[in-house]
């Protein structure tokens, strides 16, 4: 199927079968597929915690609006910004950078030093939406990689962040939850799953100059 065919057949999943798992080999493809998103200045401000144990996904369930994929699912993603953004942040990226591309600090001390100016001159609520929109980025990338693999998926706003963020002790690792995904395979009585999708025409939905 090519992945037009692939796109067409995801949807937001609206009953999982609870006794199918993912293997462990999916759950690194989509970890790798999250850590290969695409993240403006290439900071990636993001983490992504995966859950599996049962337990504490039914101790999520309250604060997900009782929304029963969270409990049904064989995983529970939760995509997460970073709470810190500073100078110490910014300085561990160009490391990385002179380490991977064997760069010359030098030639990245201009760049680093408009970008460290930058965050400093952002209130903090600037720099949290900016993150924000880099966990959406992620969570499109997730979306499509799961429909690329033959795995369902729900994603979800309606949840309690905080309350997410107390019960797996976020605050500790400078994260807060932004959005939560549920993933798995579809039950075969989820009827919702046989429905057509509802869509604008292409043409209506696209402008070509």
């Amino acid at each position: 199927m090519n992945i037009i065919d692939r796109l067409n057949w995801r949807y937001a999943t609206k009953k999982f079968d609870s006794e199918r798992k993912l293997t462990p080999d999916q759950i690194n493809t989509l970890k790798h597929a999250f850590n290969l998103t695409a993240s403006s200045y290439g900071l990636q401000p993001i983490k992504l915690v995966v859950i599996s144990n049962q337990e504490l996904k039914n101790n999520l369930l309250e604060s997900s609006m009782n929304q029963q994929q969270v409990v049904q699912c064989s995983h529970l993603l939760v995509i997460c910004i970073e709470t810190e953004i500073d100078e110490a942040y910014i300085e561990t990226y160009f490391k990385r950078i002179t380490d991977i591309r064997k760069t010359p600090a030098n030639i990245l001390q201009s760049f680093k030093k408009s970008l460290i100016n930058e965050f400093n001159d952002m209130s903090n609520s600037s720099i949290l939406n900016w993150s924000k929109n880099q966990a959406y980025l992620a969570l499109g990338n997730l979306l499509t990689v799961c429909s690329v693999e033959g795995i369902d998926s729900c994603p979800m706003e309606g949840f309690v962040p905080d309350k997410y963020d107390e019960i797996l002790d976020l605050k500790s690792r400078n994260l807060k939850s932004v959005l939560v995904l549920p993933i798995g395979y579809r039950s075969e009585d989820d009827k919702f799953s046989a429905l057509n999708k509802v869509r604008k025409n292409v043409s209506d939905n696209t402008i070509d100059f």
